[in-house]
């Protein structure tokens, strides 16, 4: 009963805003009567009774304290009765726990660069699954860093040891991975176009100047190798008998312990990281001995959407999610 109360106030919110018109301020008694009934007539279910317990004025409008179930729960009524809110936000009490939560994300961060072992070319290494949305948002963050950082990393780009989005990825995998073994110069350009659209390998290849007939040999041997396609006939071998195995990366995965897309590690670290450019550029240039003047470069601190497309940006609430088993 106390889920669906609290589920009733929020679902109407909407209807609130109409609320009772009483025509003028109404005093206290009448806030109470008015609040009350409306409670009882249109949010609470059927057999359940609300009490309004107490109301007193506060910032232009009435606080109201409603007993019901076993609980108290604090609301406000304008003064007016025509707009009932089930709860309100002290903007004061709000802005110190935002503030206070920056400076928590603020020192882990500090404490993340100051434990990452320091190199003159750090070492880029994203994890992936070529159509997890979080994975691909990843990499929209991550390539104008790769792209303004150049050759003053290595970045590399691998694959987790499992697919989870059905043949076309383990298809893909093979061809970004011989992308990266034959023309590796082509393979930031590549996923630039290919992020835009999964839909368009062919066009990419082509617009990008990859050697088609080169990819497809590389690919042919790649299935051979790590028995891309056998593996995903053969059901026995999937991962909790549910993803198939992609095994180009197999060891640096183990070694990781990478569990799903995306993982990112920074000179042999596995670490977390919002998947903004801005947020990744200064995580990635944490792991230098000298930092380059390329690290001064603004970036945006706009969280790609996950998924396809380049426009858009997703809510600036950190990047926890992945595809993962």
């Amino acid at each position: 009963m106390k889920k669906t109360f609290i589920l009733a106030f929020g679902f109407f919110v909407a209807l609130l805003l109409t609320g009772c018109s009483m025509g003028g301020d109404l005093s206290e008694e009448e806030a109470k009567q008015v609040a009350e009934d409306f409670i009882n007539s249109t949010l609470m279910p059927p057999g359940g009774t609300a009490t309004v317990k107490e109301v007193s004025e506060e910032n232009d409008m009435y606080k109201i304290v409603v007993s019901a179930n076993g609980q108290e729960i604090t609301s406000y009524l304008s003064e007016d009765g025509k707009m009932f809110f089930p709860n309100a936000m002290n903007i004061e009490e709000a802005s110190k726990a935002k503030e206070e939560q920056a400076v928590t994300e603020s020192a882990a961060k500090a404490a993340e660069l100051a434990d990452m072992e320091k190199k003159e070319v750090p070492v880029v290494e994203l994890f992936i699954m070529s159509h997890c949305p979080f994975g691909t948002q990843m990499e929209k963050g991550i390539i104008p860093v790769v792209e303004t950082l150049g050759d003053k990393i290595d970045f590399q780009l691998k694959f987790v040891n499992y697919a989870m989005h059905a043949k076309k990825e383990l298809d893909e995998q093979m061809v970004q991975y011989c992308v990266k073994q034959e023309e590796p110069t082509k393979l930031i350009q590549y996923l630039r176009c290919f992020l835009e659209d999964e839909t368009g390998t062919q066009s990419c290849l082509a617009s990008t100047g990859v050697n088609v007939a080169k990819n497809n040999a590389c690919i042919a041997a790649t299935d051979k190798e790590f028995g891309v396609t056998t593996g995903f006939e053969d059901k026995t071998t999937w991962v909790n008998s549910r993803f198939p195995k992609f095994m180009t990366d197999n060891d640096d995965n183990l070694k990781y312990g990478v569990q799903g897309s995306p993982t990112l590690v920074i000179n042999g670290k596995k670490v977390g990281a919002s998947r903004d450019a801005k947020s990744l550029m200064d995580l990635i240039c944490g792991g230098f001995e000298t930092a380059p003047e390329e690290c001064s470069t603004p970036m945006s601190s706009d969280q790609p959407a996950p998924g396809f497309g380049w426009s858009g940006a997703a809510p600036a609430t950190g990047g926890g999610a992945e595809c993962g088993s």
